[in-house]
């Protein structure tokens, strides 16, 4: 949806109002900004649904593992691109670039590479946010008090208009990262009064805060009605509801897994890499084949760093951060790790009788049990 807004929806690369290259597409792409709340819900569902069990550190290791490593790769190709060809998107600088890969340039005042970094602070927010419920151990009740106590914050930001609690609780977004976190619950537990409250709530608030994001998005000289993006809004409730339930849970169509891998790559350097590339072809070749063989591209430049780059940096970070987590658990208890090598594929523990593995619970249940084979373990 994102990507369909920036290059069909745009002035971007054409150099002419997208309206009279695209027409019919144009009235549909121009609500594709829309794929940013349905982001940030889908963040709030997964986000929850996957920190149970795990300590404050895992979580950090799993998100920096997670979300830099890709992000690194598509500040420095999409900067080399616009630094190249400035006809689309100016840098300032490569102090400005080396700033973008700290994630947090916007806290810094420092100008986004591309256009959609906007929304990773964002999503840096969510997590900073969060990891207070991580820190305390997830539960239900937590997650319900989390979502309360956002929503308040977001109201009274609205209200009073402070700018400090206005930038953390980002009422205009909060609303679809609290149904998100709801949505998991329904979908761990059972659904219930309490979180279809929430949900409803939630709902209602998103649908208010599109008016803000209407005119935001809203095009001078073309009118842009309300109701396909409060459709829109309602149709991804519907769709996160229907899978809260575990309605599609027996659909289970293998190009998803690799489909689903593409989507952060893909839209961390679409924007600018591909409205370049847009503004060089649009004399010599058709506006519908260009977004086309655009599209396609940045699927293929994305399969690549996500096999190259994304998976093998991705992995060995987060071993190295687990391992300096390890290290300062044994730093703060005052006792030299013990150092053993692992002996017939298991993990060999401090104080167990020679020749004999004591009890353990399955590595899966473990955060760090597969990181901790042949490596400095506390006693």
């Amino acid at each position: 949806m994102v990507m369909l807004y920036h290059y069909a929806a745009l002035y971007g690369g054409w150099g002419r109002h997208p309206s009279s290259v695209l027409p019919g597409l144009y009235m549909v792409a121009r609500y594709g900004w829309l794929g940013v709340e349905i982001f940030f819900m889908i963040s709030g569902f997964s986000i929850c649904l996957s920190t149970w069990g795990r300590s404050l550190g895992e979580f950090a290791v799993s998100r920096v593992s997670r979300i830099y490593p890709a992000y690194w790769a598509a500040v420095l190709l999409t900067a080399s691109v616009v630094i190249t060809w400035p006809q689309v998107r100016r840098v300032s600088g490569w102090e400005a670039v080396l700033t973008n890969l700290t994630m947090v340039q916007e806290a810094l005042g420092v100008p986004n590479v591309d256009g959609v970094y906007w929304t990773l602070f964002a999503e840096l927010k969510f997590y900073g946010l969060f990891a207070i419920v991580v820190a305390f151990g997830v539960t239900y009740r937590k997650c319900l008090l989390f979502c309360g106590t956002w929503q308040l914050a977001g109201l009274i930001s609205a209200a009073d208009g402070g700018k400090a609690l206005d930038a953390w609780a980002m009422p205009g977004f909060s609303p679809y990262f609290v149904a998100g976190i709801a949505f998991s619950l329904m979908h761990r537990f059972a659904p219930n009064a309490i979180l279809w409250a929430v949900v409803a709530f939630s709902f209602l608030l998103a649908e208010h805060q599109l008016g803000g994001r209407l005119a935001a998005n809203r095009d001078a000289g073309h009118p842009m009605p309300a109701w396909p993006a409060q459709l829109t809004v309602l149709a991804a409730f519907t769709l996160m509801a229907i899978m809260a339930l575990g309605w599609l849970t027996t659909n289970r169509w293998r190009w998803l897994t690799p489909a689903g891998a593409l989507t952060y790559p893909l839209y961390l350097i679409h924007q600018h890499v591909g409205m370049t590339l847009i503004y060089a072809l649009r004399d010599h070749l058709p506006a519908t084949a260009l977004v086309l063989g655009t599209t396609v591209m940045m699927l293929g430049v994305s399969w690549a760093i996500h096999w190259l780059c994304e998976r093998p940096l991705s992995a060995r970070l987060r071993r190295a951060l687990l391992r300096g987590i390890d290290q300062g658990r044994t730093t703060a208890s005052g006792r030299a790790p013990v150092c053993q090598p692992a002996r017939g594929g298991g993990n060999i523990v401090a104080g167990a009788p020679e020749g004999r593995e004591p009890p353990r619970r399955r590595l899966e249940e473990s955060a760090l049990g597969r990181e901790s084979r042949g490596r400095c373990i506390e006693p």
